[in-house]
């Protein structure tokens, strides 16, 4: 196995993670009610992690905004870490794949934390 080296290992990644989430009795319900044409969602996906983990620019968005609204929780986001390092673990090895494990850590925090902020936020108007 190798690292992470350019847009050929993203899409790999990106691919084989969202192959297993459309599979995810957990998670699959979740994006389908959302993602009608995956093309569009994985191209995106590609230019976000080409960006965050190679520095290549592409991605313009607000991905926070696009999550805030759906009913996950804890569980949701524990399933989505476990897969994704998953899919690292059976393609990669290096610091660039450790550091796409880091990241997608911090994010999932980081969106739980929000989410879990905004939707109290809302209970209490």
């Amino acid at each position: 196995m190798k690292d992470i080296e350019g847009i050929a290992d993203i899409k790999i990644l990106v691919d084989r993670f969202y192959e297993k989430v459309r599979r995810d009795e957990l998670l699959a319900p979740v994006f389908a009610s959302r993602i009608n044409d995956w093309q569009p969602h994985l191209q995106t996906m590609y230019r976000f992690w080409n960006a965050a983990l190679l520095g290549v620019r592409g991605y313009v968005g607000n991905p926070f905004s696009k999550h805030a609204t759906l009913a996950i929780d804890g569980r949701h986001f524990d399933q989505w870490i476990r897969l994704f390092y998953e899919t690292i673990d059976e393609h990669f090895v290096g610091p660039v794949a450790d550091d796409a494990k880091t990241r997608s850590m911090i994010m999932a925090h980081t969106f739980y934390q929000r989410m879990h902020e905004h939707n109290v936020g809302e209970s209490s108007v």
